[in-house]
């Protein structure tokens, strides 16, 4: 039977603050006034989706909508799932905690190909049908309709197409609110489900694949008259204001500030099917950028931003951009990453806004280890400048470079994979400073799987190569100093490629896995349930012979042959702009080693893109860089310290303790305190706690000490922190406290608890009381500890209690409130509670239960 949310939602799980959907900046609407109720998705764990940009901003698009909701859901972690299940209780969105089936549209962000069999458990837990021929004959009232977008949707929905009501195709921004419409038109008019897909059908974006059927050719047709031949991917401005919003209590994945710059990227990498999903180029305009940063840093109290782009390098106005949100922020600690820059654009501009106070990581991607196959490939890089970028990386001070490179490439030879160590040695070589430390590099060597929408689409490749050509690098880089290599696993780029160019026949080989255990498979944790499960449903289905020959490479483009170029494929009534005349063009071109330049600062290369239906190129012209108005400089020197005293109580007690300190920095930043800073490489505020606080466990005196660079009014102080922290974190005072006195954490000595304990039967309150003399008369009860080197360390926790007595108050048999004082100290000597039910059950001789706990005070020692 289900049972209310927050009786799942305990400290037995691990890290249960994922699911409180209270975070700064989550929106809860009131349900009854909205027409149109969404739930947006994404099917991973909540350290990845809270963190995903297009989620935060489609989220955000969609509130700011009137009369429609939007709530979030997450995959739960197996724990909570395994809860869900045991107690039959739907998965639930996590701002109203309401089940998924209440809503009117559930939203899924298909990112990857092998992420249907998380969609397919979060269906499950909710209590859904899994296809759409299950729920088709539910009204809207019964079943929300079911969709999902994202790239490999968008890529080629066919593998996918069982399981959702309809496709959202593109960019997001402008066709979310445009379905929303229709939705509320529709239930206005009660339209049927069928009827209400078959108007979504006419929205630009939306392909609802029961209108169509697959022919036995391997083309998808309508099967209706009234719904477009060609499905047509939508296109939108970026809006990088709408990536202001969620804070999230706990780590995320990309725990900082992403503001997209730049969308689209008309580089032209013959491998790469973001670069051609998402022409034309959309560069914003760079005060756009400054002002969303600038705002959004204020506003989130983010140590870190990071501009996002296919190719941020691309972003002509990076330098003067970059520069002028250093100097904004300059002295507030703040760093600035950069996930994808092109090598051949990195100079000493880049280096100088990349990182902050803390310099951060460089990535590079030169793809392929030979100029050859580079041209093959369309990269446009030249040696001389892959030598020059990492040469200016080395000399404006990192030692150690992350670089990119893929194997199973087409026209590949084992030369060209041979050519990837050369590269690294030579680039050691080149890159040598006398008394500097020698330049070292992480290497990522994937396989290359083809992707639909690109040239290389006609392409195959050989698991068996593959294993080979990485024994080949593998057994090289023994060779050379300063190198870590990580390989990509064969067999799950075997399973992407297979799923993401196949057609609807792998519907049921995605249901089969997801029933044999198939969920988060790109973990590599997961990987050998997830390849077992994937190998027998494909088996099952008959399909094991097409899986083998795409294992043993079906077709090389470089071999020759006869292959037919123009036979249909399953994706091609998908309409992403790019005319698959000019993909075999270009497949050609790549056979001669043919470089396409980059349209957005060359000529066009006629791919089809631009026009009415996509729009066209926008480049911003580089404007000038500002002067830099000196070094960022983190304030160090202590002036004063404020003391203040908190509670943690309701919800927030699932908070642990580190990101209970994340929530105080941001809070900090966000009400603009001139908080000192350590030293070191890794300057962090100066706030300290002065004990941690178990998770679940109510406080109502716990201390933290702030350290300030300049003198505050402390009342200022508190009235100020009030306005950014929960009102479950509650404020109850703050004291100056001189900074020749012992910071908390060392002045601590004892707490004090309340305890609720439950026994097996009522006992009068003489009985307790006899307990508790017994307890204090005792001088010794031992006990084992289990130190943090893992040892075993006997003590005696009576000299640990302090003071114990029955809550006056108490009013609840047989549940008994008790108070005891305990030491407490940050050198391991404490009395946790369930230390103190231990005495209890020595004393007692019977099986105590331990309940709620509650800090009631942290006591200090007195100078």
């Amino acid at each position: 039977m289900a049972v209310p949310i927050p009786e799942l939602l305990t400290p037995e799980i691990f890290k249960p603050a994922r699911y409180l959907g209270n975070e700064r900046g989550a929106v809860h609407k009131p349900w009854q006034a909205a027409t149109v109720r969404w739930v947006l998705s994404y099917p991973e764990i909540y350290e990845v989706g809270a963190s995903n940009l297009g989620h935060i901003i489609l989220y955000n698009i969609l509130n700011a909508v009137p009369d429609q909701l939007c709530d979030r859901a997450y995959l739960p972690a197996a724990d909570l799932a395994a809860k869900l299940r045991a107690t039959q209780t739907p998965l639930f969105a996590v701002e109203s905690r309401r089940a998924l089936r209440e809503f009117d549209l559930i939203g899924f962000s298909l990112s990857y190909e092998l992420g249907a069999t998380n969609i397919l458990e979060m269906l499950d837990l909710a209590g859904l049908p899994l296809t759409w021929w299950e729920r088709q004959q539910a009204s809207l009232e019964e079943i929300p309709l079911i969709f999902a977008g994202g790239q490999t949707a968008t890529s080629n929905p066919e593998p996918y197409a069982d399981f959702f009501d309809f496709f959202a195709l593109g960019d997001g921004e402008e066709l979310l609110p445009e379905i929303g419409l229709v939705v509320a038109e529709g239930k206005r008019a009660g339209l049927s489900r069928q009827d209400l897909l078959l108007d979504l059908a006419q929205v630009p974006g939306v392909y609802v694949p029961q209108f169509y059927d697959r022919q036995g050719d391997g083309s998808v047709k309508p099967n209706r008259p009234d719904v477009p031949a060609r499905v047509l991917r939508r296109v939108a401005t970026p809006m990088p204001h709408y990536a202001i919003g969620l804070v999230p209590y706990v780590e995320t994945v990309h725990d900082r500030l992403t503001v997209e710059i730049r969308r689209g990227c008309t580089r032209g990498c013959r491998f790469c099917q973001p670069g051609m999903l998402t022409r034309p180029a959309r560069d914003v305009a760079p005060e756009e950028v400054i002002a969303a940063i600038e705002t959004g840093m204020r506003a989130t109290g983010y140590n870190e931003f990071s501009l996002l782009s296919l190719s941020c390098s691309d972003y002509l106005a990076l330098p003067a951009v970059g520069v002028e949100i250093k100097n904004r922020l300059q002295n507030e600690n703040i760093s600035l990453s950069l996930p994808s820059q092109r090598v051949d654009r990195f100079d000493e501009n880049i280096a100088h806004i990349v990182g902050g106070t803390r310099q951060g990581g460089l990535t590079f991607a030169p793809e392929a280890g030979t100029q050859r196959l580079r041209d093959i490939i369309n990269k446009g890089l030249t040696n001389e400048e892959l030598l020059r970028g990492v040469k200016t990386a080395y000399e404006q001070g990192w030692d150690k470079i992350k670089l990119y490179f893929m194997i199973g490439l087409p026209g590949e030879t084992d030369a060209d994979v041979l050519g990837i160590a050369e590269t690294i040695r030579w680039l050691r070589r080149e890159c040598w400073i006398k008394g500097r430390k020698p330049l070292s590099f992480n290497l990522t060597i994937s396989n290359f799987t083809p992707k639909p929408h690109t040239p290389f689409q006609w392409h195959a490749v050989s698991t068996s190569e593959f294993l080979r050509k990485q024994e080949l690098l593998k057994a090289e880089f023994r060779t050379i100093k300063g190198l870590k290599a990580n390989f990509t696993d064969v067999r799950i780029s075997a399973m992407e490629d297979f799923v993401g160019r196949g057609d609807r026949q792998l519907g049921p080989v995605i249901r089969r896995a997801w029933e044999l255990g198939a969920r988060e498979d790109s973990w590599w944790e997961n990987l050998d349930r997830a390849y077992a499960a994937w190998t027998q449903a494909i088996q099952e289905a008959g399909l094991d012979w097409k899986y083998r020959q795409l294992e043993a490479g079906e077709w090389n483009v470089f071999s020759g042959g006869n292959h037919n170029l123009d036979a249909p494929l399953p994706w091609d009534h998908i309409d992403t702009g790019i005319s698959k005349a000019w993909l075999k063009e270009d497949l050609h071109r790549a056979l001669e080693a043919v470089v396409v330049p980059d349209c957005s600062f060359a000529g066009c290369s006629h791919c089809g893109v631009c026009g009415i239906d996509f729009g066209h190129n926008v480049v911003v012209p580089p404007p000038p860089i500002p002067p830099i108005q000196g070094q960022p400089q983190v304030p160090q020197e202590r002036v004063q310290r404020l003391r203040l005293t908190f509670g943690k109580t309701g919800e927030m007690t699932l908070l642990s303790h580190l990101d209970l300190l994340r929530l105080f920095e941001r809070a900090v930043r966000r009400a603009h305190l001139p908080i000192a800073f350590s030293g070191g490489f890794h300057p962090s505020p100066r706030i300290s706690t002065a004990s941690a606080l178990p998770l679940g466990v109510t406080s109502y005196g716990e201390i933290v000490d702030l350290e300030f660079y300049r003198e505050v009014d402390a009342q200022t102080v508190l009235e100020q922190l009030r306005q950014q922290l929960p009102q479950e974190i509650p404020l109850y005072g703050c004291e100056v406290v001189p900074l020749s006195e012992p910071a908390a954490s060392q002045a601590l000595r004892a707490a004090t608890y309340e305890l609720l304990i439950r026994t097996p039967e009522p006992l009068e309150r003489e009985t307790w009381e006899q307990w508790l003399e017994t307890l204090r008369a005792t001088p010794e009860i031992l006990y084992e500890l289990t130190t943090k080197s893992g040892k075993t360390q006997v003590v005696n926790l009576r000299d640990r209690l302090l003071e114990i007595r029955l809550n006056e108050h108490q009013v609840h048999w047989p549940t008994v409130s008790l108070i005891y004082t305990g030491v407490c100290r940050n050198d391991g000597t404490f009395l946790r509670p369930e230390h103190c039910l231990y005495l209890l059950e020595k004393v007692s001789g019977h099986s105590l239960e331990l309940g709620a706990i509650a800090r009631q005070k942290l006591h200090l020692e007195t100078p």
